[in-house]
Parts: C-alpha cells; sequence; structure tokens
C-alpha cells in the first residue's frame, strides 16, 4: 500500500508543475505590449470600437500635448492601471496589465494614444484614474 501511494504521489509532481506554469504563461499574455509597426514606430492597437469615434471626436488633439508630458502622465497611469490590474480591482474593465518602460523612446504619437487610452476608459466607463484631471479626459 505504501509503495502505491508513493507512486502516486511521483505521478502528480509533474502534472501540478504543469498546472502553475500554465496560469503563469496566461497572466504573461494577457499583458498589453508596445510593438512597432511596419514603419519601424511603436504602436498600440485598441480594440474597442468606440476608441476611434473617442479619439477623434472627443479627445483633446495631440498638438495640445508636449511628449515629456505625455511621457510622465503614462508612467503614473501605467502603474496606477497595473496597481489596479494585479489587484483585482476593476476585473470588469481592465484584462490586462501593460508592459511600459518609460525610459523606452516610444515617440509623441504613441504616447498620446495611450495616454487617451486613460481618458476613454474615464470617459466611458467612469474609471477613477487619480492621473487624470477632469480637463485632460476631454476637449
Amino acid at each position: 500500500m505504501k509503495n502505491f501511494i508513493v507512486l502516486l504521489f511521483i505521478f502528480f509532481i509533474p502534472y501540478s508543475c504543469y498546472s502553475q506554469d500554465k496560469t503563469k504563461n496566461d497572466k504573461e499574455q494577457s499583458e498589453m505590449k508596445p510593438s512597432k509597426n511596419e514603419d519601424g514606430e511603436w504602436d498600440l492597437t485598441v480594440i474597442d470600437t468606440q476608441f476611434d469615434y473617442f479619439l477623434n471626436a472627443v479627445a483633446r488633439p495631440i498638438s495640445q500635448y508636449s511628449e515629456s508630458y505625455l511621457k510622465t502622465k503614462n508612467t503614473f497611469l501605467v502603474n496606477e492601471w497595473n496597481g489596479y490590474y494585479n489587484s483585482g480591482k476593476y476585473r470588469n474593465i481592465i484584462e490586462s496589465g501593460i508592459d511600459y518602460d518609460p525610459r523606452e523612446n516610444y515617440g509623441i504619437k504613441f504616447e498620446y494614444k495611450l495616454y487617451q487610452v486613460f481618458a476613454y476608459v474615464k470617459w466611458k466607463y467612469g474609471l477613477k484614474m487619480y492621473g487624470l484631471t477632469g480637463s485632460d479626459a476631454v476637449r
């Protein structure tokens, strides 16, 4: 009987390790990561269909921001976003973390689009983002 229990125990060890690795991989896959497009510029893909409307009709134009302002705000907002994601708060809105390196030079177009993602979530869902002020979100 002891041999059977030991054999059963040995059989389930690799299975239990496999299931832990799978949850780790799922979390890694759920992070939004910036990617470069064909032109070599950083790009961010937003799947929500209303985001393009928001960007063109509601959001303040890119000309009203400097790249350094957007980078500073994005650094703070990404930390706030990832904090919500890691804590499970707002899990019906925040479905993934954001992989963002503030030392990387993404360019103003990327910084603007990322910043507007936060403004969009505030506008559409009413999510309180402390890095945004009322005038930052809309025209």
